[in-house]
C-alpha cells in the first residue's frame, strides 16, 4: 500500500496538467484499474487518513480535523473499538510493516509488527525560508510549512528516499506468512522542496499555470469563504502580482515527479521479487490540493481541486489497463483489499467493496462519493454533478459536465430543484459533532464551531 501526501490528479495517466511527469505512477495503472473519478472523505490530512485506516466516515466517527494517532479510539464511542485496516490484517496472519505517513503523524502504537517513523517529517529545511514566511497579520490562525525552491543538494538527505530504501529491503527478505507492506511519501506536501534535478524536468518557461476565473467565488455562500479562510496560505492574486505562480507549479511538480521515481523504484523491486505475481498493490492519495484555482494554493475545501486524488488498483487478479469514471471512495480501500486478500469482511466498514469492478463483474462503481470538511459541511459527487451542502443550509451546485472547472455554481437555478433533491438522498444519515480528541485549529471558523458542538 503506497500513500501520497497531498497528490492531486496531476499525473499522466489522470491528464490533470499538461506539464506532469510521472511514468512510474502511469504504468502501475496501465497495469491495473485506475480511478480517475475517486474522491477523499475529508480534505484534511488526519480526518482523511483516519478514515481511510477505520472504515468510517468522519460524519459518523466525528474526527473533522488533525488527531493524535494514538487517539483515535479514545474519548469516542464510535471508535472506541474499531480495528485499523493493516490491524486487520495483522489479526488474520500477515506480518505487517510500515513506514513514514500512514495515519496523520505515522501510526498508532501496536498496530504494526514491524513500524518506522517519518525520519526527519517535512524536511530537510533550509537555514531560511526561500519565498513564504508562512505566516498572517491575522489573528486566530496557525502557520504554515508552506514555502518552495530547490533544495536540498542530493535525493538521499530526503526521508522519502530513506523510506523507498527501507521497503525495498523488506521487499527482499523471506517471510514465513503473507505480509501486509505500506509506504507512507511526504512529496508533494509542502514545503516543496525537492533537488534542482527535478526542477530541471520542468523547465520554467514551459510551465502552464492552471485554468483561472478571478471572481469564481462571488456567487459561493458565506460559509464556503468562512471555511476555506486560509491568509496564511498565498492567494492566487499574490502569486500573479509577484510573478510566482508559474515557480508554485514548477515546484509541485517537480515534488511530484520526484515521489514518482520513487515510487517507480519500489514498483521495479517488487517485479524482480518472490512475491511479484501475488501481491496487490494499492496507491492513493488523502486528497487532492488547489494550485491556483479558487484563488488559494491549499486543499480546505469542499471543491473539485481539493477532493479529487488518485486511486489505483493493480496485482493478481485485478483488471489491466482500465480507468473507471464513476465516482469512488478511499473509504472503499479497507473493504476492497480485504477482498481482494480472501478475508472476511469488516462488518463496521462504510466503504463499498470494489473488488468486483476490478474482477471485471462489475462495469461501474458506486453512484457517488461524499467529503466532508467540518460538522455538516458536504459535498456529493456523482458522474455528472457536484451538489455541496452547508450545516447552515445554503448550497452549491456544478453540472461537471458544462462547468468542468466549477466555476459556475447553478444551486438557484429553477430548473436545479429536481437535481439537488435527487442528490440529497446521498447526504450522510448520520452526522455526529466533533470528536473530543480532533483539532481543527487553523481558522477561527473551525475553532469556534468545535468548542461550540463537541461530543
Amino acid at each position: 500500500m503506497i500513500s501520497i501526501d497531498d497528490l492531486n490528479d496531476w499525473l499522466g495517466c489522470l491528464g490533470g496538467h499538461p506539464n506532469a511527469k510521472t511514468p512510474n505512477i502511469d504504468r502501475l495503472a496501465a497495469k491495473g484499474v485506475l480511478f480517475s473519478n475517486a474522491h477523499c472523505q475529508a480534505t484534511n490530512c488526519g480526518p482523511s487518513r483516519a478514515s481511510i485506516m477505520t472504515g468510517l466516515r468522519p460524519s459518523t466517527s466525528g474526527i473533522y480535523g488533525q488527531i493524535d494517532d494514538n487517539k483515535i479510539r479514545s474519548d469516542n464511542q464510535m471508535t472506541e473499538d474499531i480495528i485499523f485496516l493493516p490491524e486487520y490484517f495483522k489479526q488474520n496472519g500477515y506480518h505487517t510493516m510500515g513506514i513514514g505517513k500512514i495515519f496523520h503523524k505515522n501510526a498508532p502504537d501496536g498496530v504494526f509488527d514491524e513500524l518506522v517513523g517519518r525520519l526527519g517529517g517535512f524536511g530537510p529545511w533550509p537555514a531560511k525560508r526561500f519565498v513564504w514566511s508562512g505566516e498572517t497579520e491575522k489573528k486566530g490562525y496557525t502557520r504554515t510549512v508552506t514555502d518552495w525552491g530547490a533544495y536540498p543538494e542530493t535525493d538521499s538527505l530526503m526521508p522519502d528516499v530513506k523510506y523507498t530504501k527501507w521497503a525495498i529491503d523488506k521487499l527482499n527478505q523471506d517471510y514465513d506468512k503473507p505480509f501486509f507492506l505500506t509506504i507512507g511519501f511526504n512529496r508533494p506536501h509542502v514545503p516543496w522542496y525537492v533537488p534542482q534535478k527535478w526542477f530541471d524536468m520542468h523547465p520554467l518557461d514551459s510551465i502552464n499555470t492552471p485554468p483561472y476565473l478571478p471572481n469564481d467565488l462571488e456567487d459561493v455562500p458565506e460559509i464556503a469563504l468562512q471555511i476555506t479562510d486560509l491568509p496564511f496560505m498565498p492567494s492566487t492574486e499574490w502569486a500573479i502580482e509577484k510573478g510566482e505562480w508559474p515557480k508554485i507549479i514548477q515546484a509541485y511538480l517537480a515534488s511530484i515527479s520526484f515521489v514518482d521515481f520513487y515510487v517507480g523504484e519500489i514498483l521495479y523491486a517488487l517485479e524482480n521479487s518472490k512475491y511479484a505475481d501475488n501481491t496487490i498493490v494499492v496507491l492513493w492519495s488523502d486528497h487532492g490540493y488547489h494550485l491556483g484555482e479558487k484563488g488559494t494554493f491549499a486543499k480546505h475545501s469542499l471543491w473539485k481541486e481539493s477532493t479529487n486524488a488518485p486511486l489505483i488498483f493493480s496485482g493478481p487478479g485485478i483488471q489491466q489497463g482500465k480507468t473507471v469514471n464513476s465516482p469512488a471512495e478511499m473509504l472503499s480501500i479497507y473493504p476492497t483489499l480485504l477482498d481482494l486478500s480472501g478475508l472476511e469482511p469488516y462488518y463496521r466498514n462504510e466503504g463499498i467493496n470494489l473488488a468486483p469492478l476490478l474482477k471485471g463483474e462489475n462495469e461501474k462503481g458506486g453512484k457517488f462519493a461524499l467529503t466532508t470538511f467540518g460538522w455538516g459541511n458536504h459535498s456529493i459527487k456523482t458522474d455528472r454533478f457536484r451538489y455541496i451542502r452547508y450545516r447552515d443550509g445554503s448550497e452549491e451546485l456544478y453540472d461537471g459536465t458544462k462547468d468542468p472547472h466549477e466555476w459556475y455554481n447553478i444551486a438557484s437555478n429553477q430548473d436545479s430543484k429536481d437535481k439537488i433533491d435527487r442528490l440529497k438522498k446521498y447526504l450522510p444519515k448520520i452526522n455526529n459533532p466533533y470528536a473530543k480528541n480532533s483539532s481543527n485549529s487553523f481558522n477561527p471558523y473551525f475553532r469556534k464551531d468545535k468548542k461550540t458542538y463537541s461530543q
